[in-house]
């Protein structure tokens, strides 16, 4: 029942990614790729009806993580504590930007919270790529489980003291930024058309060409800090499955985008996120923190709270997260295929 729930709250943490990820990427490019408040309105339409559903698998998430990993949701959470603030506070400055925008018409109003949103997204990208690098690294843990860890020390990831924040967690936060705005600029050119999408076009060229080169440095970074990672891939070699598969999803994309098949570019960038984090789930495993040397760490089952709750708490999860599926897909389904510039700093849904 412990794999189960692992594997539950592993997907539901990819879906947040897939979902809230390109809320990101498109809150950042909106104010690059855009030329006037009638190209950002258009960006930010383009997410309006969608952007606070996506989040609820954040939340979802965070709860199955309680229910089912209490031990793991208390040490994370209080070694974690300022990242997770900073994560928090961002959240809400990026929901304030996206609903105060429309309380005053007027452009120094709307480029202000534009520029807000733009920030938020952006830093959120940032720290929550440096989060999973520290999962990967791994923290110091001590014997009873506990842990800190400063925001940085000496930027090193193999130093004495580790830091939040060392020259591999940043590398992968800056992919985790790179690839959120790639994929919020798929999601954004099947959205627009003209000459706004023409340009968010050539801003994507770009952006394949840097996820590409970031993802083979963070492969190869990754087995030089984390040698669990080579020693897991032995153990169980099925494992290539996943990277196999993020692979696929990132070479399905480019060349649907190469082809002008937008929506299939975005749904092979969706497969390159999900098998991005079924690869650290799965180079990870059986730990769910891992520790900074072969001793230490928390596993699975250690984590885990006891089976008959496990066992209870699977028939509340299975309405609810029909419910969730349900309202995404008539969310979905039912928003404007592609919103429309209009020569006013407003816009039309197509």
């Amino acid at each position: 029942m412990a794999e189960f729930w692992y594997f539950v709250v592993v997907a539901m943490i990819a879906t947040y990614v897939v979902l809230d990820g390109f809320d990101f990427g498109v809150g950042l490019l909106q104010r690059f790729v855009t030329r006037n408040a009638a190209e950002r309105a258009a960006c930010i339409e383009s997410i309006g009806p969608v952007w606070d559903g996506n989040e609820v698998w954040l939340v979802a998430g965070g709860g199955c993580l309680y229910m089912a990993f209490p031990a793991l949701y208390a040490q994370g959470f209080s070694g974690f504590y300022l990242p997770l603030m900073l994560v928090l506070w961002l959240l809400v400055l990026r929901a304030i930007a996206i609903e105060l925008r429309h309380q005053l018409h007027h452009e120094v109003w709307a480029t202000l919270w534009d520029s807000v949103l733009a920030f938020a997204s952006g830093l959120l990208a940032l720290v929550l790529g440096a989060a999973v690098g520290n999962l990967i690294r791994g923290v110091p843990v001590t014997e009873d489980g506990s842990f800190f860890i400063p925001l940085w020390t000496d930027f090193s990831p193999t130093g004495a003291q580790l830091g939040v924040l060392d020259a591999y967690t940043i590398l992968v936060g800056v992919a985790a930024l790179c690839l959120l705005s790639l994929h919020g600029g798929l999601w954004l050119l099947d959205r627009v058309e003209g000459e706004f999408q023409a340009r968010t076009h050539r801003v994507c060229n770009r952006l394949f060409a840097v996820v590409a080169v970031l993802l083979a440095a963070v492969t190869a970074y990754s087995f030089a800090v984390q040698p669990r990672l080579s020693a897991r891939l032995g153990e169980a070699s099925w494992g290539v499955v996943f990277p196999i598969l993020a692979a696929a999803g990132f070479a399905w994309s480019a060349w649907s985008h190469r082809q002008q098949r937008r929506r299939a570019a975005f749904l092979g960038s969706c497969i390159l996120i999900y098998g991005l984090v079924a690869c650290a789930a799965y180079g990870t495993y059986p730990y769910v923190l891992v520790g900074a040397n072969a001793e230490s760490g928390l596993t699975l089952h250690d984590a885990a709270a006891p089976a008959y709750g496990l066992g209870v708490a699977l028939w509340w999860w299975m309405p609810a997260a029909c419910l969730v599926l349900v309202y995404h897909w008539f969310v979905y389904t039912k928003m404007p295929r592609v919103i429309r510039v209009t020569a006013d700093d407003g816009h039309v849904p197509g």
